[in-house]
This record gives C-alpha cells, sequence and structure tokens, in this order.
C-alpha cells in the first residue's frame, strides 16, 4: 500500500477570489501580497472553479467537519454562529457526529486544530469532542487580534478545552503553534498526522501586526466600521503567508514535505476590503464572489507541478477527498455528500459532473451550479447565467432559454426535499447594512 500522506487543512477566513498572486491579485506598495502561497501553486495544483460550502463562516466549518450539507445540522442553519450562542446545547457541532478528524483519528492519524473552531461552546461543543486531539485557537467568529476577545468583550483563545492567556498577535501564535506542531509530529514519521490549521486572518479588525493601539480602539466594536483600508488588509493576508511559508519550511526541514498533502482555501468569499474580481459580491452572497474562494493543493508524491484544472468542488469535496486518502471509511450511518477529488490530483485534466448547491436564509437566497450554467435567486427573483462566459453573472439569461431555467429549478427543489428544511428560530446576524456604507 502507497504511503499515507500527512495531511494540512489551511483556511483563511473571509480571504477573496483574488486577493492571491496566483489568482490574479495585483502587487501591494510592499510587494507580493502572497509569495509562499503562490509558490505552492506554482510547485502543486490551482482549482479555478472552486467553491466554499457557503458565502458566511461556519456554515462551511459544519461542511469542512462532517464532509455532507450543512443543512443537516441545526447549528448550521444559524448565519453565522455568533457569540450569543454561548452555552447554547443545540448550537453547535455534536460530538456524537463522526468528522474528518474523528473518522482520520480512527484510522490511526494524530490529530489538531490551530487557529478558529466557530463551531459551538463547551461545555457542550469543541473540537476536543469532535475528533481532534489538540487544539488552540479562539471558539468564536472573529477576536481582536491582540488582546484575543471576542465581539461581547469576552476573552477567546483557549488551550484545550482552557482559556489560555498569551501575549502576541493572533496569527502570529497560530503559525507558532503550527510549527512547533510539525516538528513534534516529525518525532513519530510512521504515524501519519492531520492538521486543520484555521486563520482567523483576514477577518475583521483590520489590525496588522504592527497595530496593537487599535485594540482599544476597536474592542467595543470589532466589525471595525470606522477603520481599515486595502493596505491593510493585503498586509494582514502577508502575516498569514509568511506563517504558512514557516510551516512550509518546518516540512522541509524535518523531511516531510514530500509526504504532506497541503490544501489552502478560505471559508467563503471576500468582505469589504477583498478583491474577488471577476465576481460580483461577497461574504453573505450566492453569487460567485460570496462562494469562489482559492483552491491550492501541493504534495510532492502525488501532486505533478504547475497544474491548473476547472472541476467544481466544494469544502466538503476535500474532506472526502482527505478520508479517502488516508484510507478512512465513513460512518455509514452518515453517508457523505461530498465526492472524493483523488482523480483530479493524480490527473487535473480528468473532470468530471459535479453539480454544487446552496440555500441562505438571508435574503431567500439559492443557487446551483451544474456544469456551466448556474440557477440564482436572490430577493424572490430568478436569474440563469452562463459562466463559461459570464464569470460575474451580469448577462440574466432566464428570459431567453425559460426552459432551462425551469430544468435547474426543479433540480434545486428536489434537491432541497431532501434536506431539513430552515428552522423559524435560526438567525441571520449581519455586522453592518448599506447604512455603514454603499450597497456592492
Amino acid at each position: 500500500m502507497a504511503r499515507r500522506p500527512n495531511l494540512i487543512f489551511i483556511v483563511a477566513d473571509d480571504l477573496g477570489f483574488a486577493d492571491l498572486g496566483c489568482y490574479g491579485g495585483r502587487d501591494a506598495e510592499f510587494g507580493p501580497v502572497s509569495p509562499q502561497l503562490d509558490a505552492l501553486a506554482a510547485d502543486g495544483l490551482r482549482f479555478t472553479q472552486g467553491y466554499s460550502n457557503s458565502p458566511v463562516c461556519s456554515p462551511t466549518r459544519f461542511a469542512l467537519m462532517t464532509a455532507r450539507y450543512q443543512y443537516r445540522l441545526r447549528g448550521a442553519a444559524e448565519e453565522p454562529i455568533n457569540s450569543r450562542s454561548r452555552g447554547s446545547a443545540t448550537l453547535g457541532l455534536p460530538p456524537a457526529h463522526p468528522t474528518l478528524p474523528s473518522l482520520l483519528k480512527q484510522a490511526g492519524y494524530r490529530t489538531a486544530l490551530i487557529g478558529k473552531w466557530h463551531l459551538g461552546y463547551p461545555p457542550h461543543f469543541g473540537p476536543l469532542r469532535s475528533g481532534y486531539e489538540e487544539y488552540f485557537g479562539p471558539m468564536s467568529g472573529g477576536v481582536d487580534y491582540f488582546t484575543h476577545c471576542s465581539s461581547n468583550g469576552q476573552h477567546d483563545l483557549w488551550s484545550g478545552e482552557e482559556e489560555r492567556a498569551e501575549e502576541g498577535y493572533l496569527t502570529d501564535l497560530i503559525s507558532q503553534r503550527a510549527v512547533d506542531y510539525v516538528g513534534r509530529m516529525a518525532q513519530d514519521p510512521q504515524r501519519p498526522f492531520f492538521l486543520s490549521l484555521h486563520y482567523t486572518a483576514p477577518h475583521w479588525p483590520w489590525e496588522t501586526r504592527d497595530d496593537a493601539a487599535l485594540a482599544q480602539e476597536v474592542k467595543d466594536n470589532l466589525f471595525h466600521l470606522h477603520g481599515g483600508n486595502i493596505h491593510t488588509y493585503r498586509r494582514m493576508i502577508h502575516h498569514m503567508d509568511e506563517g504558512i511559508g514557516a510551516v512550509m519550511q518546518a516540512l522541509r526541514r524535518h523531511g516531510l514535505e514530500r509526504d504532506t498533502l497541503v490544501v489552502f482555501t478560505s471559508d467563503n468569499g471576500g468582505e469589504r476590503f477583498s478583491d474577488n474580481w471577476p465576481l460580483v459580491g461577497g461574504k453573505m452572497d450566492l453569487t460567485e464572489g460570496g462562494i469562489r474562494v482559492p483552491w491550492i493543493a501541493h504534495w510532492p508524491a502525488g501532486i505533478r507541478p504547475g497544474q491548473v484544472t476547472a472541476q467544481p468542488c466544494m469544502t466538503m469535496d476535500w474532506s472526502a477527498t482527505m478520508l479517502e486518502l488516508a484510507g478512512a471509511p465513513a460512518d455509514p450511518a452518515y453517508p457523505l455528500d461530498g465526492v472524493s477529488l483523488a482523480p483530479v490530483l493524480q490527473d487535473p485534466g480528468r473532470t468530471f459532473a459535479r453539480p454544487l448547491h446552496w440555500r441562505m436564509n438571508h435574503r431567500g437566497q439559492r443557487a446551483l451550479r451544474d456544469g456551466d450554467w448556474k440557477y440564482l435567486r436572490v430577493d424572490g427573483h430568478d436569474y440563469l447565467f452562463d459562466l463559461a462566459g459570464d464569470e460575474r453573472e451580469r448577462a440574466n439569461l432566464a428570459g431567453r432559454q425559460p426552459a432551462r431555467l425551469a430544468q435547474l429549478r426543479d433540480a434545486w427543489e428536489a434537491w432541497n426535499e431532501t434536506m431539513p428544511a430552515i428552522p423559524d428560530d435560526a438567525t441571520v446576524s449581519l455586522g453592518y447594512s448599506v447604512k455603514d456604507m454603499p450597497q456592492r
């Protein structure tokens, strides 16, 4: 049997489709924004048609953890889980549900989450209850990078299930912990490991490594509506990129790079300072800018360098891929919705049909991508787009091709019948509106 790879699943927070150089992003005033990630893409495989399971954070993370559509779990109906759910026994990832780390752990992998969890709070939920052996990071959706307090002012940095006070810029603390973890795992190279490396960058508040003084200014409103700019935002991405470079250097130093699959993505599309070109929309939207995200895979033993693929995929497909590569079977009581991309890693030109479905309580949104065609509903209006020629979703073909629109709408309805309904008490949490800044 071929050697099972180590697995590192890196997730950025609110990164836009074109924020990285390898996805067409422009240089910042200090130079390239993402040289380390650009190098990973050049030496591996870059997906041009990859998506997140949701245009907002915690629902995507439910799908990543379960390799199933997030709509199957009550907690994922929150858009997103907010800090007011602290203490809730229902709004989180049930510990009894099989997960990517729990299934990998059963298959002999060591497991750790370093970074953002955002799937419910102890004592009812937590990383150590869902398959991770180690955990360091914040439990909530957003925290200050220096005080590590969440939007309700509570300290939110944890080691295991104990709060942990540490000095430092959160992006750097996460990177340093990941480097340390790789070094410790290298002591027993015959046993593979799975590391979830979930940055909060470049999520608000808009703080670079040099902005500690801002922590007191934004402590009462982490949405930081009065601040930030593209220059700060790009520097935040660059800090994360530096940390990823340090992790890759640690893999090389310990002779682990060849046999480690590193996957990079974002939990959803970009927020207010991101670059999503040529896509429209962003976080909370089912237009392409809210769900199409970077996907980079690097694995010298299994992926030839310099590859690009147009295979459509979404977050839960990567979870299914990792389970297959690890030889970790799914629990038959919880069949996967994710589809393994292992054949595409071997031959990026070998694509297959992969219909992708979404729905949102926010604005009554729904979407289905099937091949080049996309059916979209927003605020009660139905749209039909040919993404092969119109990625920007500006040329609505619904009136010209009513039969195709009806076919895709019926397909979405049939899929939706297989999912639980959105609960009446599900919440939508918006940090700002058109009164704070103009609509896109």
